[in-house]
């Protein structure tokens, strides 16, 4: 399938992260906007609303999915605490998700173990995210600040060292430790190290 560089982003949070208004995906989803994008938006409560915005992302041609979520190393979890694990969601997403792009606003979630769970099952380009428990403040600027950099210098497409480089500073700038693990057909696990280690 042909798909269109714009970001489709799921996001659940904890009910005091709703009564405070504490919604990046709306931050980002304005961004994008102002990028001359058209993002698309699904707030979700439990598991079955997760499971169900994932598969309408998969029906759709948006290349990079965005999920703002809590998490831990082992997953992520809904605003109702429903479990969604690293292996289930890389089952959830599947084939479908070949080359496109995961990016994990989700405290601690990205690492070696995580990506090996994802990148080999769908054949996604990336995985992206935090690899150690971030603020909300750092993230709702993060996250905005990545994409408007992404698509303020090419708007049809994130090149692997575009992305490499923009993430290196921002992770330096908001002192946030980011994981970015790519697909890589000359490694035997089928995707790279951590390429901002590199």
């Amino acid at each position: 399938m042909s798909t269109k560089a714009d970001i489709f982003i799921i996001e659940s949070l904890s009910p005091d992260d709703e009564g405070n208004g504490r919604f990046e995906g709306q931050v980002i989803s304005h961004v994008a906007r102002l990028h001359g994008k058209q993002p698309a938006y699904h707030y979700v409560r439990t598991r079955d609303a997760f499971e169900k915005a994932i598969k309408t992302f998969l029906r759709s041609d948006f290349r990079y999915l965005h999920i703002s979520a809590h998490a831990d190393h082992e997953g992520l979890a809904t605003t109702n605490q429903d479990e969604v694990g690293n292996r289930e969601l890389g089952e959830m997403l599947g084939r479908r998700f070949a080359d496109r792009r995961l990016f994990l606003s989700a405290c601690s979630m990205v690492h070696k173990k995580m990506a090996a769970d994802i990148i080999p099952a769908t054949n996604c380009y990336s995985v992206v995210g935090p690899r150690q428990d971030i603020g909300f403040a750092e993230a709702a600027v993060f996250w905005p600040a990545l994409y408007h950099l992404m698509f303020e210098h090419a708007t049809h497409a994130m090149s692997r060292s575009a992305l490499a480089t923009n993430l290196k500073k921002l992770a330096m700038l908001f002192d946030v430790e980011i994981g970015y693990y790519a697909r890589s057909a000359n490694r035997k696990p089928g995707f790279s190290t951590n390429i901002l280690k590199a």
